[in-house]
């Protein structure tokens, strides 16, 4: 089952102008630069999405500059559904651009049944790529990450795999997602001796959810590896969105798999009730004020957002324009968080 088209958009012709707004940072010790907003494919982009309104967004992100889009083995619903989705839309509007796209995915997490569908063995990262690659309609990827850390394989297999996917052609650039700062160390070790030096962290992380704090973000600024934040609004509560209530088409109403009514606590509620306020004084959005609190800092190469619309983009987007903090701002949002 694929989501509808019933609605087709005229033909695209991207913003000419579409890189005169967007900053750009590089990539750890790389040639890569990224933009300091990047789009992610985890929600909305299934097949129980509006087909339009996905290819939509991702138009818009490219006539603004994002040209980095990412997914995973397993977004959907159903896995592979968002690749599969992101593939009909790459063949009707980005085909002629593909070489303007950083195009990332990963595998980690369950994909299929068995022991070979999950978790971090070579057997498992190669067959879930070529997979991804043929929903794509893709010959590569720009950056295959492993999408999470597995304790019971061994890391020398997991990273082989990562440089074999490189020698392969499959991609050209590897990347890693939620391992800790020691872990994190030892594979960056691994594949620079294997000759495929890691090029991006991936790790959650926003003003309510900062254990990158605690060692990671110094080891990929030591190890020379990028970084790409995800969740920075924390599931929407860093947002206005629930400051008067649960509105109808919110990700709590809709879906409450990832963020559930009882994760918005009387003091979660006061936090960002006193965090929009600071926001407002900026003149940004809440939104707009927690993802350039992350690209404050330099070792943050890109924020990844996920959007439900277009002008939920417009508006991230928008953080761009000012990511620089007084002392006195810095102090205030630390009062509240630590509150």
């Amino acid at each position: 089952m694929q989501i509808n088209d019933h609605n087709p958009l005229p033909p695209y012709l991207p913003n000419p102008s579409r890189y005169s707004e967007m900053p750009f940072r590089r990539c750890g010790n790389s040639g890569i630069l990224l933009p300091l907003i990047s789009l992610g494919l985890w929600h909305n982009f299934g097949h129980n999405a509006d087909f339009k309104n996905a290819r939509t967004i991702l138009r818009k992100a490219f006539d603004s500059g994002i040209t980095h889009f990412d997914l995973a083995n397993n977004y959907g619903p159903p896995f592979g559904s968002a690749e599969e989705t992101f593939g009909r839309i790459m063949e009707k509007d980005f085909k002629s651009y593909r070489d303007e796209l950083i195009i990332s995915t990963k595998a980690g997490w369950d994909m299929w049944p068995g022991p070979y569908g999950n978790h971090g063995s070579k057997k498992y990262l190669i067959a879930s790529l070529d997979q991804s690659l043929k929903r794509m309609g893709l010959e590569y990827v720009d950056i295959f990450y492993h999408h999470r850390p597995d304790p019971d394989t061994p890391m020398e297999e997991t990273m082989g795999a990562l440089d074999q996917i490189v020698r392969q052609g499959k991609a050209l650039y590897v990347g890693i997602s939620q391992y800790s700062a020691e872990e994190t160390l030892k594979a960056s070790k691994i594949l620079k001796e294997l000759g495929t030096p890691c090029l991006i962290h991936q790790p959650r992380y926003s003003m309510f959810d900062r254990w990158v704090e605690n060692g990671l973000l110094d080891v990929i600024e030591k190890e020379g590896i990028g970084s790409i934040a995800f969740s920075p609004l924390e599931q929407g509560m860093l947002t206005d969105k629930y400051i008067k209530g649960i509105p109808e088409d919110s990700r709590i109403a809709k879906d409450g798999r990832y963020l559930k009514e009882g994760n918005i606590t009387e003091e979660i509620l006061k936090k960002v009730k006193a965090l929009n306020l600071i926001a407002l004084g900026r003149g940004q959005s809440l939104a707009q004020m927690a993802i350039s609190w992350l690209l404050k800092d330099p070792r943050i190469t890109t924020v990844l957002v996920g959007v439900s619309k277009p002008e939920q983009l417009e508006d991230n987007i928008k953080a761009v324009q000012n990511f620089v903090f007084s002392k006195d701002e810095l102090n205030d949002i630390e009062k509240i968080l630590q509150g």
